[in-house]
C-alpha cells in the first residue's frame, strides 16, 4: 500500500522550455509547457521513491523547505 506526501515544485522558464525542482529531494525534471514539467517530476520522484534505498531517502529529504519572494535594491 503507498502513501502521499506532500512536495515543493519550483518551476521556471528556461529557454522555450521548463525546469521543473523538488528542493525537498533535490530532484529536477523538465518540459515544454508548465504541465508537462509538473508531471515529468511528479514521474520523476515517483521513480526515485520506487528505486531509492530507504537510507538515501532519509539523508535526502528535507522536512522544512520554506518558499518566498524577496525585494532586494539593485544597482
Amino acid at each position: 500500500m503507498s502513501t502521499k506526501q506532500q512536495l515543493t515544485a519550483i518551476i521556471e522558464r528556461e529557454g522555450t522550455g521548463y525546469v521543473s525542482l523538488c528542493p525537498e529531494l533535490d530532484v529536477a525534471s523538465q518540459g515544454s509547457t508548465i504541465e508537462e514539467a509538473r508531471d515529468n517530476l511528479q514521474e520523476a520522484l515517483e521513480l526515485f521513491f520506487e528505486t531509492a534505498d530507504p537510507s538515501e531517502i532519509a539523508s535526502r529529504l528535507h522536512d522544512e523547505i520554506f518558499v518566498t519572494r524577496l525585494e532586494v535594491s539593485v544597482g
